[in-house]
């Protein structure tokens, strides 16, 4: 097994621009579930949640702004108050209403404050995540190497013990081939055939 290099990963990546990797189908397949380790899915969970604050705390705030501009409309509309009830009741709608629109404003602030954090904690959340995915990814690759050492060492054993076989092969051939050239020379064909003849009978009905 190859000793395996330390890296400082963290310095390999920083200030770089970097995929959303839960958005790239191409990590999904990199790393489908059946091989994710249980710190990938934490932060590929930790990564689609912050995503997904993201995308509702816009539509939050869409949200409040439409029913703000709602109840300003309102408020526009019913500006002139008459000294009667209707104007006594419009004068308290139109207090509810501006009581609204600056809690309204409160929420939009807080949530526009939160908006503009989540960027910085989806890239923090995501190099998190990528860097667990390159080690991961080498390790898997160091793993597969020391497999194909391995696997080639073998090979080459093999190469050689089969060169060595296919020697003796022949070695074993020639020798044979020696002795039945000298046993028709000695005995002649007409013996030898007869021994052939009886020793393949035997051979098939042992």
């Amino acid at each position: 097994m190859r000793k395996r290099k330390k890296f400082d990963y963290d310095k390999l990546i920083k200030d770089k621009k970097l995929p959303i990797l839960t958005l790239d189908a191409r990590w999904h397949e990199l790393f489908p579930d059946e091989v994710k380790t249980v710190r990938i899915k934490e932060l590929e969970q930790k990564v689609n949640q912050l995503l997904k604050q993201q995308g509702k705390t816009v539509h939050d705030i869409k949200d409040m702004k439409k029913l703000k501009k709602t109840l300003v409309s309102d408020i526009v509309v019913n500006m002139d108050i008459k000294d009667d009830l209707l104007g006594k009741a419009k004068e308290k709608k139109l207090d509810r209403n501006k009581r609204y629109i600056n809690e309204l404003n409160e929420k939009i602030d807080k949530a526009s404050d939160k908006l503009s954090e989540l960027p910085y904690k989806i890239k923090e959340a995501n190099e998190e995540l990528v860097l667990e995915s390159i080690k991961n990814c080498y390790n898997k690759i160091y793993d597969n190497q020391d497999k194909l050492d391995d696997i080639s060492d073998w090979i080459q054993k093999t190469r050689e013990e089969l060169k060595k076989k296919i020697l003796a092969k022949h070695d074993i051939e020639t020798e044979n081939n020696l002795i039945y050239t000298y046993m028709h020379d000695i005995l002649g064909s007409e013996v030898i055939d007869l021994f052939d003849i009886n020793i393949k009978k035997n051979s098939e009905n042992p």
